[in-house]
């Protein structure tokens, strides 16, 4: 069975814990000091905050599954989808190891899809994730070290 998964990018984690504790009526199931989810079972979402240095607002969306053929299933409409699918393989995240996915959507919303296979004792430094969404539709948007500045976006951006 798949679940929903939300990715929310806060400023102050010790303001949104309670925020989103009193919302759905549950505490977090993971609590550290940047970092909080709650596995939701009504809505059926994996809900997650972060205050890991990206702009407050929504990170990421995502669908997380219980097993490797639920994935591979996944994976293999992602690819009927269209876009640039970016395979990250294994990887420790989120206090977690799992193996994932990433694709933007077309209006660039990234979104992720994994299957958790155990827990890690670190968030893991970004370095899979971030190497993924700026390889994908939006590296067109990123700055060029060579490119001259300019106040117009090229065209992927428009």
């Amino acid at each position: 069975m798949k679940r929903l998964h939300v990715h929310v990018a806060v400023d102050d984690i010790a303001k949104s814990i309670p925020f989103y504790s009193a919302l759905f009526a549950a505490q977090p199931s993971v609590t550290k000091t940047d970092y909080a989810k709650w596995m939701l079972e009504d809505p059926r979402v994996n809900f997650a905050i972060s205050s890991r240095g990206r702009e407050a607002g929504l990170d990421h969306l995502g669908i997380q599954v219980e097993s490797k053929d639920e994935l591979h299933d996944v994976y293999a409409r992602l690819k009927q989808a269209g876009g640039a699918v970016i395979e990250q393989g294994e990887t420790a995240c989120c206090y977690a190891q799992s193996e994932k996915s990433w694709i933007d959507d077309p209006a660039g919303i990234a979104w992720e899809t994994f299957h958790t296979t155990g827990e890690s004792t670190t968030y893991g430094d970004g370095s899979g994730e971030n190497e993924a969404r700026t390889t994908g539709a939006k590296a067109c948007c990123a700055p060029s070290v060579s490119a001259a500045p300019s106040s117009s976006k090229s065209a992927c951006c428009a």
